[in-house]
């Protein structure tokens, strides 16, 4: 089985525990997810199986959406509700200088990311380095905020958040520098994942539902095949003469491209068909003294 399940991750369940339910649904050890969420956090969480989990860095490379309530006043150790309380400052509830400031946000900004998180240090997790109480300096990161806007009002020290973000962007994060800009400090309320790249709420399915499809034999109508999922890259299909260089990973040059599909140049990702239409692989476009050729990134045989 290849392909990717769009799983709605409730409450209580971590990303792992969700791909160790998966793994056993399914009775296939291959599975992966493409990014976490929170215990606390749910909504959208693409689980690849098969050949998939090979592609999990370029599936989730897509734009991702939440809905998250920030908490105004209140400071944690993890920056959402399940983390101890730091400080509490007092609210100026102004609705026009909390909208003024959530829109400053709007665009590329560098976050650092937090404590509690599973970014890798030296082979070791932040959030396990917090649990034994050090606090080591993080790089800050680029991200992007393509939109952000508040679509409701809770006083005394409550409002709600949708946000449009770039991979790698920690909306507890976001909250807490809202917070910090408006000099009252603030935590993560909730959070909900509305979309991960192509995949939203609407086709979202729980545990339990892939469970009782799985019983059916009927999980074939909620797997998405890899082809959908990387539907966003340009493609190469090979001639019959290049099928063996393909096959054995080698660079394909341009004499061998059959047919193209969108625009090749320098630098580009592309998917690699053979002449039979089956998809091989991830490639970079390149040019050497030969010229112009694919570069295989990740095989899928």
């Amino acid at each position: 089985m290849d392909g990717i399940f769009n799983i709605y991750k409730q409450k209580g369940f971590t990303s792992h525990d969700v791909v160790a339910v998966v793994r056993k649904i399914i009775q296939q050890k291959k599975v992966g997810h493409t990014g976490t969420l929170d215990p606390d956090a749910e909504g959208v969480l693409p689980i690849c199986v098969g050949k998939g989990t090979k592609l999990a860095d370029y599936i989730m490379n897509g734009k991702k959406s939440y809905k998250a309530i920030v908490v105004l006043g209140i400071t944690t150790t993890t920056e959402d509700a399940s983390g101890e309380i730091l400080q509490q400052k007092e609210v100026l509830f102004e609705q026009q200088k909390i909208k003024e400031t959530v829109h400053s946000f709007l665009g590329t900004y560098y976050q650092i990311p937090p404590m509690y998180s599973a970014i890798k240090v030296n082979g070791k997790k932040l959030y396990e380095l917090a649990r034994e109480g050090k606090e080591i300096e993080r790089k800050q990161r680029e991200i992007t905020i393509f939109n952000i806007c508040i679509t409701k009002f809770m006083p005394p020290n409550q409002f709600e958040i949708e946000v449009v973000c770039s991979k790698g962007t920690y909306i507890r994060t976001l909250c807490a520098d809202i917070g910090k800009k408006l000099g009252c400090g603030a935590h993560m309320g909730s959070l909900l994942r509305t979309s991960s790249g192509m995949f939203s709420l609407d086709t979202a399915v729980t545990l339990e539902k892939l469970k009782e499809l799985a019983e059916k034999n009927e999980l074939q109508k909620v797997l998405l095949p890899l082809e959908k999922a990387l539907k966003q890259y340009d493609s190469i299909v090979v001639s019959p003469k290049g099928n063996k260089l393909l096959y054995n990973g080698n660079k394909i040059y341009e004499p061998f491209f059959e047919q193209i599909e969108g625009n090749i140049t320098q630098g580009k990702i592309i998917l690699g068909y053979d002449s039979n239409n089956t998809l091989i692989g991830i490639y970079e476009i390149i040019t050497e003294k030969n010229g112009l050729c694919m570069k295989p990134l990740k095989i899928l045989l």
